[in-house]
């Protein structure tokens, strides 16, 4: 007895003094682990700051841009055409003017989605204030004003740059009024974890909306209060100086901005502006994350450590009892247990996974089968063999597995069939067959036939590889709007005065015609890849559908007369309300009739219509059909799989993009519902939408006249 004792005490002693160790490698090394979460929030921060950064440098090149176009000798119309097509990319910029260099008013634009108050123009004096300012600056450089105040927009400036006086030019100021909420959306990554509190000062020294209410007001207080806030005041000043870098708060100062009753991190750094002017960001995070880790981690050695020692003894006294017992009996009954358990935990384990096992005897008859595979199996598969097992498989399917079997028992080895399409159930599928040989010693369980199903798995291929190509098309939509859309915009601008010079009668007028043409084709294109890649969630509300379909009947019949092809609408008595975006709905109607229009050449027609639910009554819940019919050419069969597809077309060369059903697929299945397809090649097609009812507010819609609304033609 004391020579076991002595072992189980020495492991105790080592097992408490690895404890201690750990727990002073723990303590000592505390100031490393705020080190590296310093470290951790200051590269945080500065990659939030850089999209920031770049996304004001680029504002600044487009408004270095308008000086440049402004700094060219041109008719005054032409400037506000260039203008207008700035105005109309940048969708940050609600306003332009530009002065002279006496500071007089030449031309004033505003955004077509702007505020009232700003179409109004309320703001352009503001505008002209900040032009002393800019004349006073080179060219380039981008003079930003002061907050505009909370009834304009807390996120509103102005920014101006002087314009080049190149040869001939006439010299001046453009200023913009910008929302800057936009560009500082990055910086919200610094505040995903629910302790970090974000400081964001602007150019001229105020905090921003975006800014943390407490952390904001004691900015404005620590000048005039460093005595309890000093280290928060030395953060205030190094911002206003543009410094970079990280600050440890201590606790005090910590509590009293609200971060806890721990030291605080603060890391900072500026956001330049072309000119020399800055904003600033700053996060500041408690560590008491990192001291709530640390007192859990040594309390969890701690009560380790007290279990294992615990443990331990208590496993010696138990050893030296059961020692004197009896240990034969002891050890037949823990066999027994274990053998008892290994057999349960094998027949749960068989039984659960999702893959079909049968055991076959030397003789070649079933043994027995897991859950998956029993639910597939007639009855009296056990005791049958193979051929009987499967009733609904062709004899060469059988032959097959006899032969696979066999050959594994022979060879010793497993044996396989991978991807093979086979009829074990009735209908085709792929599987993995695999026979696995095991050892002699039990005639009943001498071989397992291993059977994987993989149907579900290719149908999760196949919608990965659909997720992909959507994904890969949202990537190229916002690659070519942001590439493309400005320059094109100067490029028709140029085009169009181009054209204006030359007059409708001159030999090239024609030519240039044909450019402005192709870029509003491009421009369009570029339209449709931003509606699919930026599709919003469907926010839907109950519809009245008879009123939309005859918007869009309103909207298409001319067009469709245009195109020598009728168009009809059929609205029965009755329809419920739809659960619909209305604007998303009529734009999958005005899709689907267009592309039917297409399809149909001279004198065809094209039948809109809507079915109410079977039995539907006030407040049922159903689907109502949406059916686009037309006789044209119809698609071909090799085709019908890839029409929701993006960038998939059947129109010529430049009259589609692709785009149009994928976004009728899209908007049909963010709002619950279905879209089916028929066509003959010849006969037309028919494209089918089943809408979900509105749930909440169904009605019937008393006021819809019976019988079918005719069509043009």
């Amino acid at each position: 007895m004391r020579h076991t004792l002595v072992p189980i005490l020495l492991l105790c002693v080592a097992l408490a003094s690895v404890g201690a160790g750990v727990l002073t490698v723990i303590r000592h090394n505390r100031a490393e682990l705020v080190r590296q979460f310093t470290v951790d929030r200051q590269a945080q921060l500065t990659e939030a700051t850089r999209g920031v950064t770049d996304s004001l440098e680029q504002i600044g090149e487009d408004l270095s841009f308008a000086g440049e176009l402004l700094s060219q000798p041109g008719p005054l119309e032409e400037h506000r055409r260039e203008l207008r097509a700035l105005l109309e990319v940048v969708g940050q910029f609600k306003a332009i003017a530009v002065y002279d260099e006496q500071g007089t008013e030449r031309l004033r634009l505003v955004d077509r989605r702007a505020d009232p108050r700003v179409a109004q123009g309320a703001l352009f004096p503001r505008m002209a204030e900040l032009v002393p300012l800019a004349l006073r600056s080179p060219p380039g450089d981008i003079t930003s004003s002061p907050p505009l105040g909370e009834a304009d927009g807390p996120w509103l400036r102005i920014l101006a740059t002087a314009i080049p006086q190149d040869e001939g030019g006439p010299g001046g100021v453009v200023a913009v009024l910008v929302d800057m909420e936009s560009f500082f959306l990055p910086l919200r990554i610094v505040t995903s974890d629910s302790e970090a509190r974000l400081l964001l000062i602007g150019a001229h020294g105020r905090p921003s909306p975006a800014s943390d209410a407490v952390l904001a007001d004691w900015y404005q207080r620590v000048p005039g209060d460093t005595g309890r806030m000093p280290l928060y005041a030395s953060l205030a000043e190094k911002m206003r100086k543009g410094e970079q870098g990280t600050l440890l708060l201590g606790e005090q100062e910590a509590s009293r901005l609200g971060l806890g009753s721990a030291d605080a991190v603060a890391a900072f750094t500026p956001i330049p502006l072309k000119g020399g002017s800055h904003w600033s960001a700053a996060t500041l995070v408690s560590t008491a994350a990192l001291r709530s880790h640390e007192r859990g981690l040594v309390l969890r050695l701690s009560l380790a450590a007290l279990l294992v020692a615990l443990f331990l003894v208590a496993f010696g006294v138990y050893v030296m009892v059961a020692q004197r017992r009896a240990v034969a009996l002891r050890e037949s009954r823990r066999h027994a247990d274990r053998l008892a358990h290994l057999h349960d935990k094998t027949q749960k384990i068989l039984d659960h996974i999702p893959t079909g096992v049968l055991a076959l005897t030397a003789e070649g008859r079933v043994s027995a089968v897991n859950q998956p595979l029993r639910t597939r199996l007639p009855p009296s598969a056990i005791g049958s063999p193979l051929a009987s097992t499967f009733p609904q498989a062709p004899e060469p399917v059988v032959a097959r597995l006899g032969a696979l079997v066999e050959a594994a028992a022979g060879e010793s080895r497993v044996r396989s069939l991978l991807g093979e399409p086979l009829t074990l159930f009735g209908e085709e599928g792929q599987y993995n067959i695999h026979a696995v040989p095991l050892e002699a010693r039990d005639p009943e369980v001498r071989t397992l036939l291993v059977i994987e199903d993989l149907s579900s798995v290719r149908a999760l291929e196949t919608q990965l590889l659909r997720a992909e190509k959507l994904a890969t098309v949202g990537v190229l939509a916002a690659g070519i709007a942001h590439e493309i859309g400005t320059p094109l915009g100067v490029v028709r601008g140029r085009a169009e005065y181009v054209l204006g010079k030359l007059g409708p009668v001159h030999p090239q007028a024609a030519g240039v015609g044909v450019i402005i043409d192709q870029i509003d084709q491009v421009s369009r294109t570029i339209r449709q890849l931003l509606d699919f890649s930026r599709l919003q969630p469907a926010v839907a509300r109950p519809v009245a559908l008879s009123t939309l379909l005859r918007d869009v009947y309103e909207l298409l019949h001319l067009e469709a007369e245009r195109r020598q092809v009728g168009l009809a609408l059929d609205l029965p008595e009755g329809l419920p309300l739809l659960a619909a975006d209305p604007d998303q709905l009529q734009q999958v109607l005005v899709n689907l009739v267009l592309n039917a229009c297409d399809a149909c050449s001279a004198g065809g027609k094209v039948h809109l219509a809507a079915t109410a639910p079977d039995g539907s009554s006030v407040g049922a819940w159903g689907f109502v059909t949406l059916s686009v019919r037309d006789d044209g050419c119809g698609i071909p069969v090799e085709s019908r799989n890839q029409v929701f597809d993006p960038f998939f077309t059947t129109k010529k060369r430049g009259q589609g993009t692709g785009l149009g059903l994928a976004i009728v697929a899209q908007i049909v299945r963010n709002h619950g519902g279905r879209v089916e397809l028929e066509s003959e090649p010849g006969h037309g097609t028919c494209f089918t939408l089943l809408w979900p009812v509105a749930g909440s507010a169904i009605g019937e819609e008393r006021h819809v006249n019976p019988g079918t609304h005719p069509g043009g033609g």
